[in-house]
């Protein structure tokens, strides 16, 4: 066998949709002028170390391609980067690659990368990727290089965790994951593996779990304004530090989806509560389907009730992903939809209904729905549906509009009047590199007016709630509007005056929670509002955003004040027991499923 060496040099990209990127380093094959008949490859100084690495030469049917004694065919046009040789070597999803070796905590990847094709990352099993093995992770059998059954596939990937080579093999895959199945398949073992059992690398576990590396769990973004940044791969923890020295505080992540394009080494749970307690503030993102009528592997359906569904899956995978990494419900979840056109009417009602689905699925599990997209196209169809009764309206939006000036102001895509209330993100300049602390990472830039408080900045918290009907006006009625605004009854415009809008919407809610429908929020409308979204066991000593949703309900409910304080402590206790003993509940001082059901139901 010939030897093959790795050198760095410049490839042109192309994106899922074929639109021309700039030059991304990848490595290309270059044969080895004293290239041998067998490679010698200096031993592992360590477990973790890197293993020998081969590189047959393209034949008809591919290439073989040999990590650490495990041994894959690949097609023959496929690039081989081994990351040892270029740590920084943007280990990226959109174009077909055998990556060998860790990625690098400091990857150059261009900001703007969208897209998956069929890849293969081949690492080191051990206490680096240890957090990185997914729970639906395939472990074949001894002496086996490929797994009985096919792995399951999340988000675009699959995972392979070859215990007897020592090796974590993830692969990514378009709508079609034919091919990479068999490029699974097809693997063996030979000379060179060293065993590595799973349970020996972490305790409890290798599989990535929400306790894992958590000093608390965080609401994202929180109350921010000023500016922010999104790269294609969260940068490392020292990125981050030295980038305090810049005027960013905020910054994107994409945590999940199938058109997520660059590799995430760093994005951990640890990670997330080590920026969040630095004073970062997190926008998460999921890039999944796209709109039909663009070119990307993964598409939006073109029928409505499909779409919803869609995006319904779309919103379980990111909550997933989100509580995977300590982010906990009541933060904003944002949708990646790049631009599409809209003058095509059945493409915008597929994107719109795709939204619909995404947004209804997180206010049922108590997050909070963003949507990113062109203020030309994604943004503009929100914004032109901004009262609808068809399409639930998302709590922020996120819009790419690149004229370089760094405010919330949408022009003429966005009227003021909408999204008002602390919940725009303006994207105001493209990828571009950027160097502060000495460190150069390429960038999308952004510009904040966001906040994760339930009212968007409208107080919910008073010591009574007293009864509302058409007619009414003031800081309860903002209030009202915006619980109905954020569980999906359209209440309109904000603005203190309880109208007909109000009026309508207030009795949507009671007809589908069973309660009266009268129109007026009285103490049982009350405390179904105020208490609706997610249902987590509280116990004395919680605290967080879900106490204090709690101690409104229970003001309501009780016709007493309970201090919002966010603290369960003991004028809480004592709130929640007097409230199970007065309906019938079990009496115990802990909110479960039980009390949050009662208290949902407006008893």
């Amino acid at each position: 066998m010939r030897l093959w060496r790795l050198t760095r040099g410049p490839v042109t990209a192309l994106t899922a949709t074929g639109s021309l990127l700039a030059p991304a380093l990848l490595g290309t094959l270059v044969m080895s002028p004293s290239a041998a008949a067998s490679p010698t490859v200096p031993e592992p100084a360590a477990a973790s170390a890197v293993a020998p690495v081969s590189v047959g030469a393209p034949v008809d049917d591919g290439r073989e391609v040999t990590f650490h004694g495990y041994r894959l065919t690949v097609p023959a046009d496929w690039r081989v980067v081994d990351l040892t040789e270029d740590p920084t070597a943007c280990v990226r999803f959109d174009v077909p690659t055998v990556y060998l070796g860790h990625p690098g905590a400091d990857q150059n990847c261009p900001a703007g990368l969208r897209g998956r094709t069929d890849t293969v990352l081949v690492e080191p099993l051990d206490a680096t990727s240890a957090p990185r093995v997914a729970a639906h992770a395939a472990v074949p059998r001894a002496g086996q290089g490929a797994p009985a059954v096919p792995p399951l596939s999340r988000g675009g990937e699959l995972q392979v965790a070859v215990e007897d080579a020592g090796v974590l093999v993830t692969a990514t895959h378009g709508d079609d994951r034919g091919a990479v199945l068999d490029v699974l398949d097809g693997a063996r073992l030979v000379p060179g593996g060293r065993r590595v059992a799973l349970d020996t690398l972490t305790e409890p576990s290798a599989r990535t779990s929400a306790a894992d590396g958590i000093g608390t769990m965080a609401v994202v973004p929180g109350t921010y304004v000023g500016q922010g940044f999104d790269a294609c791969a969260a940068p490392s923890s020292s990125a981050m530090q030295a980038w305090l020295s810049s005027p960013y505080r905020a910054v994107g992540v994409y945590i999940s989806g199938s058109v997520r394009a660059c590799a995430q080494p760093n994005l951990t749970a640890g990670w997330v509560s080590e920026q969040t307690s630095e004073g970062w503030r997190l926008l998460p993102i999921h890039v999944g389907r796209q709109a039909p009528c663009n070119s990307y592997s993964s598409e939006v359906s073109t029928d409505p009730a499909t779409a919803r569904t869609q995006g319904r899956a779309a919103a379980d995978e990111s909550i997933a992903a989100a509580a995977n990494l300590g982010i906990q419900a009541g933060s904003v979840l944002y949708n990646d939809m790049e631009a599409y056109d809209n003058t095509n009417t059945t493409c915008s009602r597929a994107v719109l209904s795709y939204l619909d689905g995404w947004t209804d699925r997180l206010h049922e599990r108590g997050y909070r729905s963003g949507v990113y997209s062109s203020a030309s196209s994604g943004i503009r169809d929100l914004s032109n549906n901004y009262n609808s009764t068809t399409y639930t309206r998302p709590d922020h939006i996120w819009f790419a509009w690149w004229n370089g000036v760094a405010n919330t102001d949408a022009g003429s895509y966005v009227p003021d009047s909408q999204w008002a209330n602390h919940q725009r993100v303006h994207q105001y300049r493209g990828d571009h590199n950027e160097t502060h602390g000495g460190v150069t990472i390429n960038i999308d830039s952004n510009y904040l007016d966001v906040s994760t408080s339930t009212g968007g900045g409208v107080n919910l918290d008073f010591p009574s709630y007293t009864t509302l009907s058409t007619g009414s006006t003031g800081a309860q009625v903002s209030a009202a509007q915006t619980l109905l605004n954020a569980q999906g009854f359209n209440a309109g415009t904000v603005d203190g005056v309880f109208g007909s809008a109000t009026a309508t919407a207030v009795r949507n809610f009671q007809s589908a929670r069973g309660l009266s429908v009268d129109g007026v929020v009285g103490a049982r409308t009350w405390t179904a509002l105020l208490s609706a979204g997610s249902t987590p066991l509280l116990v004395s000593g919680s605290t967080g955003p879900d106490v204090e949703r709690l101690q409104r309900a229970l003001t309501a409910a009780l016709g007493r004040t309970v201090t919002i304080d966010g603290v369960f402590g003991s004028g809480t206790q004592t709130a929640v027991r007097d409230y199970q003993s007065s309906r019938g509940l079990s009496v115990d001082g802990a909110v479960g499923a039980q009390t949050w059901g009662a208290l949902q139901a407006g008893r």
